[in-house]
């Protein structure tokens, strides 16, 4: 028996995704470098994803004395044209507006990059808002708190991106992000409104260049630092707030700072002097340990 032909409509081809356009020679230079660091580091048995130990004990005042370290004093300073590492005193800053972190991709970041980066963050930013009791998530439009996944091209061309997410945003900050060392793995910045300790907008910047675990890292310590703990310390342990990479991925140790920073005892604005006893007495709670 003769098969009349099929004459309904068909679906029109599926248009193929434009491929990325291929990394400059300093990008891929980039990548290699960072996937040898991360290889180094790890068989150095650093990066370690444990969250801390027997090995690692630390004390309420250990703890106190970390929290005002890493959350009363700034890393970097802005002098000039340029930010440069000098730890200088400051005052407790957090946020009070619900946060909502937006990803934003370079070209280079494929679409199942982005699906694993989307999933690892919306992972963290539930972890984050039950440790704070403070209300984090992630969206897929206005945000308040921009990750950009981007490698060495789309950075130097991120210009406009940045002006449109924070209006306003300094000239010497665009330039920072722009031109980032090879030695700056990751970085954030948190604005505050002039005169004022309350976050109300913050860039996080995730190379794309990163390996796996690199990458992660980057994504615990700049998200958490841009909530309130910008400084590093060297004798916090078990820490990511510690330059010497020993710890990859948020510490038990780190879940405590972030209880303490979003206590409602503490308040923006605070200086070391002014939050120590409360700093000492919350960290004594925390840790059932004499502050």
């Amino acid at each position: 028996m003769p098969v009349a032909p099929d004459t309904s409509p068909r679906p029109a081809p599926r248009a193929e995704a434009p491929a990325a356009p291929a990394p400059s020679a300093e990008s891929v230079s980039l990548a290699r470098y960072y996937r040898s660091v991360e290889s180094r580091l790890v068989g150095n048995g650093m990066l370690r994803t444990d969250g801390g130990g027997p090995d690692t004990p630390f004390s309420a005042a250990q703890l106190a004395t970390n929290f005002e370290r890493i959350a009363l004093f700034d890393e970097y300073t802005l002098q000039g044209e340029r930010f440069v590492a000098r730890e200088t005193v400051s005052r407790l800053r957090r946020w009070n507006a619900p946060v909502r972190i937006q990803p934003h991709f370079g070209a280079s970041v494929d679409a199942s990059q982005q699906a694993e980066d989307r999933s690892v963050l919306s992972t963290y930013a539930t972890r984050l808002a039950r440790i704070s009791g403070h209300p984090i998530r992630t969206v897929s439009s206005g945000g308040n708190f921009h990750v950009l996944y981007m490698n060495r091209d789309s950075l130097a061309a991120s210009g406009p991106l940045l002006r449109q997410l924070v209006p306003g945003i300094s000239e010497p900050t665009i330039r920072e992000i722009q031109n980032l060392s090879r030695f700056t793995f990751c970085s954030v910045y948190a604005f505050s409104a002039s005169g004022s300790s309350t976050y109300i907008a913050a860039i996080a910047v995730i190379r794309d260049e990163h390996p796996d675990l690199l990458r992660r890292s980057c994504v615990h310590e700049e998200i958490a630092q841009g909530l309130g703990l910008p400084n590093d310390s060297p004798g916090a342990r078990p820490s990511i707030f510690n330059d010497d990479e020993e710890f990859a991925l948020l510490t038990r140790h780190d879940e405590l700072l972030l209880q303490m920073l979003y206590d409602r005892r503490l308040s923006p604005g605070l200086t070391p002097d002014q939050a120590r006893p409360l700093v000492r007495q919350i960290a004594g709670e925390l840790t059932g340990g004499p502050s």
